[in-house]
């Protein structure tokens, strides 16, 4: 069973910055794209930012500008730079890797909290 593992979460003040990290137990195939979402309490989940297999990149409004996704060369492990938080930036973020007709994968999150 792969397995998305994220790491990087933490505590920062807001105008901080945090790195996310997340990576595949091992190699995943057919994968279209990777991305992040998140969850605040008492919110549904939203989607962050996503990159395809093309490199096409796609961010929430709200993120836009101070957020920044890559992916590493291996295509299996994905990147969230987060630069500039906001107090509402707070959440449990998660990884997720889409796999077209497969079942898309899921990381377990790891929390982001921005203290004002």
């Amino acid at each position: 069973q792969v397995q998305l593992v994220e790491s990087g979460g933490g505590l920062v003040q807001a105008g901080g910055s945090l790195r996310l990290s997340c990576a595949a137990s091992r190699s995943i195939f057919s994968i279209n794209a990777m991305g992040w979402y998140r969850q605040a309490p008492g919110k549904q989940r939203e989607l962050v930012a996503t990159i395809t297999s093309g490199g096409t990149i796609n961010y929430a409004d709200s993120v836009k500008g101070r957020f920044t996704i890559s992916r590493g060369n291996d295509k299996n492990t994905v990147y969230l730079q987060m630069n500039s938080l906001k107090p509402e930036d707070t959440a449990l973020y998660y990884c997720n890797a889409n796999r077209g007709l497969l079942a898309a994968l899921w990381g377990q999150g790891t929390q982001v909290t921005v203290s004002s």
